[in-house]
């Protein structure tokens, strides 16, 4: 379940005008302080971008940021970054605008599977996208996922 995975400590928001390379920078910084991923996750990520990886945006201003996992996942991890003045757009294209960023590491295809058809099935409901976009705080955030689960 998400709601297991994106707890309260691994969701932040920010004010300031970012760079996609520092919003992805940032938004792996939870899983990283955790122990979750290695700084070389972090890296590859970057430069998987830089080669071209606008794929990693889902539409709707989401981009999930991810590696393969033998670049440095340590544990099956997700976190969120939620740009409230403004996106990041990938590789300064306009229609590669992003204001909300996930950071995704699995250790495994299972692990990778289940939690990225959990994000799926919560990104893909637009009341959903549009209430992660007005929440507040990181507690928001959680009771919001969580009710979504418990919908289900």
């Amino acid at each position: 379940m998400l709601s297991e995975l994106l707890t309260e400590e691994k969701i932040r928001f920010s004010s300031d005008s970012l760079t996609w390379r520092q919003a992805v920078t940032q938004v792996a910084e939870p899983l990283l302080a955790a122990g979750d991923i290695t700084p070389g996750y972090v890296d590859a990520m970057i430069d998987s971008i830089a080669a071209g990886g606008t794929y990693i945006d889902l539409g709707y201003g989401i981009a999930l940021a991810h590696a393969r996992p033998e670049s440095g996942a340590v544990r099956t991890a997700i976190s969120m970054l939620r740009l409230t003045d403004g996106p990041a757009p990938l590789l300064d294209q306009p229609e590669h605008a992003v204001d909300l960023y996930f950071c995704f590491a699995a250790v495994d295809a299972a692990a990778h599977t289940q939690a990225m058809s959990s994000l799926a099935r919560i990104l893909s409901d637009t009341e959903t996208r549009d209430a992660l976009r007005a929440a507040a705080s990181a507690a928001d955030v959680t009771k919001l996922i969580t009710r979504f689960e418990e919908d289900r």
